[in-house]
């Protein structure tokens, strides 16, 4: 990684799980110049089997309308039926300062759908009778979850991965520093902060869940998180894009669009694309592609990954609130959501700084993912992106 002087823009918000906002001062200056029309390219589409030019593809045309209306830089999308083909989109432009096209379904960092990658690793623990939903974090991490009104004898596994602990967020206390965070830092970071709530008492989105929950995938396996989800879900199900970056690998691998950040409605957009996640770790590190997030949740719905005992708990929701929206309902890592066309998708959905990601599969083997160069703070277009989904798996 080249040696680069990074600089914090603005204060920490509250976004889906409290996430940071920091860029690259030689990224600002290079990208800050950028006008705003640069937002507006003629889309372009890619597909596995080229949408039908007799009949407008709705999937592109929402696309199209991120870019044009919504001011998006880009927008990618994977469409995958249920007998497992495949069609790519893609609209706007991939790199603002070389107007270079957007990468082919390019990899692009997903966020928060690490969480269920997490949740999944623990849930076979489960199943393999070394881990208890019900049972204490104190259970697997003895003494180490203690604060003002936290407590890791009376918070358990399963209040961990559905959201319902009370753990104050760590990263809405982040600091300045754009560097490499080792877990226990990140952890000593929220316990210095007062609960939210009693245990089970509520629901409210804490990125601490699942920052202890992959500590206790690491204590009882004896091996790194990422080693654990790569042999027992990336590797096993074929994610050839899917990685979860080294300590200090501030790079994204393979093909893939810039992600951009914008300070104030109008400005500027600045390239953000290179950061050190380690913030994120079991909460949203990982790295991936619409495909193969389509792949996974068809995975994880067909019981490729967990047995059916471990599945029906994690598909057994509790009402959620911000940001997943209206009739979204929050499992053991994973996220029900109402389609228009009636019944339900399974997801996540995913927001780092420079990239946002939304979608899931059906139980009838349909599965779609987007994903945008920006982090969203706009919730109409939250709602837009949304609705690209819905109209995919809708189709």
């Amino acid at each position: 990684m080249r040696a680069q002087t990074w600089q914090r823009i603005r204060s920490p918000r509250r976004q889906q799980g409290g996430r940071r906002r920091a860029v690259p001062a030689a990224a600002a200056m290079a990208v800050g110049v950028l006008a705003m029309s640069a937002l507006a390219p003629p889309a372009s589409a890619s597909a596995a089997a080229r949408p039908n030019t007799a009949r407008p593809d709705t999937v592109q045309q929402g696309l199209d309308a991120l870019v044009r209306t919504d001011r998006l830089p880009a927008a990618l999308a994977s469409v995958r039926g249920p007998d497992g083909r495949t069609r790519i989109y893609t609209a706007g432009v991939g790199d603002l300062a070389t107007g270079a096209k957007v990468p082919v379904d390019g990899q692009v960092r997903i966020g928060s759908n690490t969480k269920t990658f997490t949740a999944v690793v623990v849930l076979q623990l489960v199943g393999e009778g070394k881990v208890s939903l019900d049972a204490p974090v104190d259970t697997y991490l003895p003494g180490l979850v203690r604060g003002d009104g936290i407590d890791g004898r009376h918070i358990t596994v399963r209040q961990l991965l559905q959201q319902t602990s009370g753990l104050p967020n760590y990263s809405t206390y982040l600091g300045d520093d754009v560097r490499y965070f080792d877990p226990r830092d990140l952890l000593d970071l929220a316990l210095q902060h007062k609960a939210d709530f009693a245990p089970g008492e509520k629901w409210a989105y804490s990125n601490t869940n699942y920052l202890l929950a992959g500590l206790i995938v690491q204590k009882i396996t004896g091996r790194p998180l990422a080693e654990e989800m790569d042999r027992r879900i990336i590797k096993p199900i074929g994610l050839r894009h899917t990685y979860f970056p080294a300590p200090g690998d501030a790079t994204i691998r393979e093909a893939h669009p810039k992600g951009y950040y914008r300070d104030s409605a109008g400005a500027p957009l600045l390239d953000v694309t290179e950061t050190d996640p380690s913030w994120g770790w079991a909460a949203g590190q990982l790295v991936s592609t619409d495909s193969d997030l389509n792949r996974f949740f068809t995975a994880l719905l067909h019981g490729d990954l967990l047995p059916e005992a471990q599945l029906t708990q994690m598909r057994t929701t509790v009402a959620t609130e911000y940001p997943f929206g209206d009739g979204a309902r929050y499992g053991l890592g994973i996220v029900s959501k109402p389609l228009s066309c009636g019944g339900v998708y399974w997801g996540h959905g995913g927001s780092f700084p420079g990239y946002e990601t939304r979608g899931g599969a059906t139980d009838r083997g349909r599965a779609a993912n987007v994903a945008v160069t920006m982090q969203l703070d706009d919730e109409a277009t939250r709602k837009h992106v949304d609705a690209v989904v819905d109209t995919a798996l809708c189709r």
